[in-house]
């Protein structure tokens, strides 16, 4: 077998996540829900004549997008040879897409050999309207405080317990997780009421950037001082923290392996 690895970008809009989910209702397999991977996944069986398994860097929920997620796949030695980043982008749907494919030794693992990722989140600082284009990639929460907002991030820097940061769903040998970046990107003066933050760590836990969001909302708009992140992080208890921000303004932007 030869494995590939691919670098992916897709909206997640109308995605249901990146994970394939088989449903059963009174025992009967219902329709599969449309994910990223179940649409790679019969893409690529079909292609390479037998059924390929695409393993990601890691899941991304509902909602949520992607400018260069990274996964692999084994395919026979005989198909190898296939110009495999035509194949995919001429069949996919126009929400996915490859932007490459490269052949990787048989021990690269897309999620195990991860050594950290790069999120962005991107709100809009508006009630009143917010443009069509960026719709589907913001969340509109608002007017917000930025700079009490980068007074709690940093609180939120370094290597720390997440667990008040981690929705249920996903267990965890550990949810220490290592924080390098959460900063706001530089103003587009094009767009000033566009607000862009990077998150970059050794690892997430489930909606972990979506929560940190949250939390960085409610500094933003004064309804919790920014210390409130140092207090937060110490409870290690989820019900200490915000709400979870929306899943349409997050976007996996790299994985560094």
């Amino acid at each position: 077998m030869q494995r590939f690895k691919l670098t992916i970008s897709y909206v997640g809009t109308r995605f249901c996540g990146w994970q394939r989910q088989t449903r059963r209702r009174n025992g009967i397999i219902q329709p599969e829900l449309r994910t990223v991977q179940s649409e790679l996944e019969n893409l690529a069986s079909r292609i390479a004549g037998q059924k390929v398994i695409i393993h990601a860097s890691g899941r991304t929920d509902t909602g949520v997008h992607a400018e260069a997620q990274v996964a692999h796949m084994d395919v026979p030695k005989s198909k190898a040879d296939i110009n495999w980043i035509r194949a995919f982008n001429t069949q996919l749907p126009d929400d996915v897409a490859i932007s490459a494919i490269e052949p990787v030794d048989s021990d690269f693992h897309a999620q195990y050999s991860a050594r950290s990722k790069l999120y962005a989140y991107s709100l809009w600082m508006s009630y009143n309207y917010t443009p069509p284009r960026l719709r589907p990639f913001v969340w509109s929460c608002g007017p917000l405080n930025l700079e009490l907002m980068q007074e709690a991030a940093r609180c939120l820097l370094g290597r720390h317990d997440f667990a008040s940061f981690r929705n249920t769903g996903v267990d965890y040998n550990s949810t220490v997780r290592t924080l390098t970046k959460a900063e706001l990107a530089p103003p587009d003066p094009a767009q000033p009421l566009l607000a862009t933050w990077h998150f970059e760590a050794d690892g997430f836990l489930k909606q972990m950037v979506r929560n940190v969001m949250g939390l960085l909302a409610e500094v933003g708009r004064g309804k919790l001082p920014p210390e409130a992140a140092v207090e937060i992080l110490a409870a290690k208890d989820r019900t200490r923290s915000p709400a979870t921000a929306p899943a349409c303004g997050l976007t996996l932007v790299r994985v560094d392996y």
